[in-house]
C-alpha cells in the first residue's frame, strides 16, 4: 500500500494546527483513504512578510481550501503546526500516529520561506522514517491543494 501524507501550508506559509485547549482533539482515523494536510498554524505565521495577509484572512482561506477538498472526496486529517521545528516534529508525529494516510501535502510556506528550511527538512525526514514510501506533494496556495492531492491521489468513492 502507498501511503501519503499530505503536508499543507494552504497558502503563503506552511499551516498546521497544533493542539490548544480551544482546538478539539486529533480524531483517530481508521480508514486507510485518508491524506495528511501539513502546514504552519495561521497564528504560527510571520505576517509581516505578507503585507495586506492576517491570521483571520490565512484560516479563512484554509477552511476553503479544506471544504474543497472534502467537497471533492477527499478524507482530510488537517496537522496545523507551530513553527519551531522541535514542536512541529513532535505534532506531526502525533498526527502520524493517528493511522494510515495515502499521501502528504507540504505547503508552499514551508519550502519557500528559507526562515522555515530547518522546519521543512525535519518534517520531511519525520515522514521518511515514519511512512517509509510515503509519496509527497507540494501545493502553492491553499487554492491549488486540490490539484496538488489530485497529482497523486484519486478521492476515495463516496459511500
Amino acid at each position: 500500500m502507498i501511503t501519503l501524507f499530505v503536508l499543507s501550508a494552504l497558502g503563503l506559509a506552511l499551516f498546521t494546527i497544533s493542539t490548544t485547549p480551544e482546538d478539539p482533539p486529533m480524531a483517530q482515523h481508521d480508514s486507510s483513504d485518508a491524506v495528511l494536510s501539513i502546514g504552519l498554524h495561521p497564528g504560527a505565521v510571520d505576517y509581516s512578510r505578507y503585507p495586506g495577509l492576517t491570521e483571520d484572512a490565512l484560516a479563512a482561506r484554509i477552511a476553503a481550501g479544506e471544504a474543497a477538498l472534502r467537497d471533492a472526496g477527499f478524507n482530510l486529517v488537517s496537522c496545523l503546526l507551530p513553527a519551531d521545528p522541535a514542536a512541529a516534529e513532535v505534532t506531526l508525529r502525533e498526527c502520524l500516529s493517528r493511522g494510515q494516510f495515502r499521501a502528504a501535502m507540504i505547503g508552499a510556506g514551508v519550502r519557500m520561506a528559507a526562515e522555515h528550511t530547518v522546519l521543512f527538512e525535519r518534517l520531511v525526514n519525520a515522514l521518511v522514517e515514519v511512512a517509509p514510501g510515503t509519496r509527497l506533494c507540494f501545493n502553492t496556495s491553499p487554492e491549488t491543494t486540490i490539484d496538488a492531492l489530485r497529482r497523486w491521489v484519486e478521492p476515495a468513492p463516496r459511500r
